[in-house]
């Protein structure tokens, strides 16, 4: 076999830009030009750990679904995935509230297409593992009234073109109602956060941040040093959790792990996203 073949460099282009990513990555978070991104799996995991400091999560899942929600357990993720596993996903995370009540919290690098189909369905998903759980709780004292509300939250950190027709909101209450105005209580209910409308509104109004909610979303979405220091100046209670972070970031071996896996994750991703638009681009 040809020497130049085996040694072609084509055929590690890709391994050496990875290693570029990883490195420029790496030093901008140790040289104080960015922050880390809040939202990889492993830092949010870490930071809102609910048996580790449940305070968080309560709070901010109290503030997007507009009332108080404590939550107790994390739940096994097992739900049947539609779609192959080198998804769009960063974070998912299934947890169980005080009342019983479900939610579903999943961050995505880039919206899928489809948003309301696959949020539906895996909703769907949830809401059939509560009636099989309850059900063989009871047994013969099951009631349908014994089922919960199941919360679909979905954060994109790119968001599909269905959102970016509404560049002004960048939080959406979804709830099943009827257009007659009758009072039936359905018990799945959807929540989407655009993270990048977010930002770009926000950076459009001055870099303001307005509300405990807007604090919330600035910390996961903005690594500017300026902007973490605002947030800290403006919510001192946000000052622990990058002290978390900081502990994290010590640890030089576990942090590279992290990055590799991450960086990985989004090569695997944007290829996935290249092939169904081009799909759906055929299809047309």
């Amino acid at each position: 076999m040809p020497i130049n073949r085996v040694f072609s460099p084509n055929r590690y282009h890709g391994f050496f830009i990875f290693c570029i990513f990883i490195f420029s990555f790496f030093l901008d978070i140790c040289t104080g030009v960015h922050g880390v991104k809040i939202l990889y799996d492993a830092f949010f995991k870490e930071i809102m750990n609910p048996e580790y400091a449940p305070q968080r999560l309560n709070d901010f899942l109290s503030l997007i679904l507009n009332k108080t929600v404590r939550v107790m357990k994390v739940l096994p993720n097992d739900s049947s995935r539609l779609t192959d596993e080198s998804s769009l996903l960063i974070m998912d995370i299934v947890v169980e509230f005080e009342d019983g009540s479900i939610g579903n919290i999943e961050v995505q690098k880039l919206g899928y297409l489809f948003p309301g189909q696959r949020s539906a369905c895996y909703s769907a998903d949830l809401l059939l593992r509560q009636y099989k759980r309850l059900r063989d709780e009871k047994e013969a004292k099951f009631s349908y009234r014994d089922i919960q509300s199941v919360y679909t939250i979905v954060l994109f950190e790119k968001s599909p073109k269905e959102f970016q027709l509404c560049p002004e909101n960048y939080l959406h209450h979804l709830i099943l109602k009827a257009d007659t105005g009758i009072e039936i209580d359905m018990p799945q209910k959807f929540v989407y956060i655009t993270l990048d409308i977010f930002r770009k509104k926000q950076q459009n109004e001055g870099d303001g941040i307005h509300s405990k909610l807007e604090a919330w979303l600035t910390f996961f979405c903005r690594d500017e040093p300026e902007m973490i220091l605002k947030l800290i100046r403006q919510y001192p209670e946000f000052k622990p959790l990058y002290a978390d972070v900081y502990e994290l970031c010590r640890n030089m071996e576990e942090i590279m792990q992290i990055f590799s896996k991450e960086l990985l994750e989004m090569d695997r991703n944007t290829v996935k996203l290249m092939i169904d638009e081009m799909q759906e681009e055929i299809q047309k």
